[in-house]
């Protein structure tokens, strides 16, 4: 069965305006929600990504440079993702509108996991 990859996009500031109890609640709705996929055998895996900045490679005068990045400052991040199979990118996106990313206005994008065949 293809897999696909369920991108989190938000803002660093989408999840600022909840307390640490309804955070623990909507985190509590993230595992639900993996749980539930987990249970069916639709689920590969998926990890949060911390907000703190990782680094950015980019080529530079034919050289890789690094910057530290992205920033807090930046208007959308990469917040993590999820890994998951589906019978093609239809049912994927059905799987991604039940995610709870999607409830707080935050973004998801899905991509299909290219399978690379030996020769």
């Amino acid at each position: 069965m293809p897999e696909f990859l369920l991108v989190l996009h938000e803002k660093p500031s989408d999840y600022a305006r909840y307390s640490p109890e309804e955070m623990q609640k909507i985190v509590q709705e993230y595992g639900a929600w993996a749980m539930k996929l987990g249970r069916q055998g639709r689920l590969e895996g998926g990890k949060k990504l911390t907000e703190s900045g990782g680094r950015v490679l980019k080529l530079k005068g034919g050289k890789a440079t690094v910057t530290d990045g992205p920033y807090a400052e930046a208007k959308e991040v990469f917040a993590g993702f999820f890994i998951v199979k589906a019978g093609d990118v239809d049912e994927a996106v059905e799987l991604a509108r039940t995610c709870p990313h999607v409830k707080y206005g935050t973004r998801i994008e899905v991509r299909e996991v290219d399978r690379v065949r030996k020769k």
